[in-house]
């Protein structure tokens, strides 16, 4: 069966999807995306992905091209075409097609939407948590409103891929001596005293929302929270790291820059957070199937 996307109005084959070549998002990265996670046919965390949605796109000036009503339409309808009850479903808003020219378009043009979706599983990233993951660390040369959900993702790339020649399956952002969070996914410690400790929202991050979704699950397991900057030093020395995604849920970190952390294996902290969250995203998806 034919992957089936959303593109501008109209449902047609995933490889026949074309961007205009003078669409903003390819011109300029002026755009935004977001990524949902679908579990037995029912959003999950959709209203932090809708409300971090629209923040983008007002901050970027650019107008919802679709009531969150009609947008969610859309999106059942996707995964209905395709099949899916367990999904990634990828959203792409771009200020739409005028001729190349920095300044907005002086007419206003309608916004470009893409939807897709593809198969999730949620015990995918089980066998990687259960060995734990190495980072290494690399410069932070993003801009400075990292807390939009922009398209424009190349400095994250750029150290995604210098992770990846490393041996390493992320890297740790570090700005003014501090890690910000990963090129995808946000970064935490576990100190001596069992405390969590993970950056605090700013322009600095992008605030994720399984970064919310662990919060409230650490809440609910009465496990302390400290959101502070923390060193590379630092991390190196905790009791225990990890980081935050919606693809990884929470993924134990056991090696930041060849330095083991802690014992060097999977922390107890850290496997009990991403077996909550794992508890937390079925009893939700069971309750609303119910």
């Amino acid at each position: 069966m034919p992957k089936i996307a959303y593109f501008n109005g109209q449902y047609g084959p995933h490889h026949k999807a074309m961007v205009h070549i003078d669409d903003r998002g390819y011109q300029f990265a002026d755009g935004i995306y977001e990524v949902c996670l679908v579990i037995g046919g029912r959003y999950w965390d959709m209203d932090g992905h809708l409300a971090r949605m629209e923040r983008s796109l007002s901050a970027l000036r650019i107008r919802m091209p679709l009531g969150v009503a009609s947008l969610q339409v859309v999106m059942n309808e996707v995964l209905r075409r395709n099949r899916l009850s367990d999904a990634l479903v990828y959203i792409q808003v771009t200020r739409g097609v005028a001729p190349r020219n920095h300044p907005f378009p002086a007419d206003e043009v309608p916004p470009a939407l893409i939807i897709t979706a593809r198969r999730f599983d949620l015990d995918q990233s089980d066998a990687q948590a259960a060995t734990g993951v190495r980072v290494i660390t690399a410069p932070d040369i993003r801009w400075g409103r990292v807390d939009i959900k922009s398209i424009s993702l190349l400095p994250n790339v750029l150290a995604k891929q210098a992770g990846v020649e490393a041996g390493a399956a992320e890297a740790w952002l570090v700005r003014n001596g501090k890690v910000t969070e990963g090129s995808s996914s946000n970064a935490w410690i576990v100190t001596d005293d069992g405390a969590l400790v993970t950056h605090p929202k700013g322009h600095e991050i992008l605030s994720g929302i399984t970064r919310e979704t662990a919060l409230a699950c650490a809440r609910d397991l009465q496990i302390k929270v400290e959101e502070r900057a923390f060193s590379v030093s630092e991390a190196q020395q905790a009791a225990e790291a990890f980081v935050t995604s919606a693809t990884n849920l929470v993924t134990p970190v056991v090696q930041i820059d060849g330095v083991k952390v802690g014992d060097g294996a999977p922390g107890r902290v850290a496997l009990r957070l991403r077996e909550a969250y794992k508890a937390r995203a079925r009893r939700i998806s069971g309750a609303q199937n119910d």
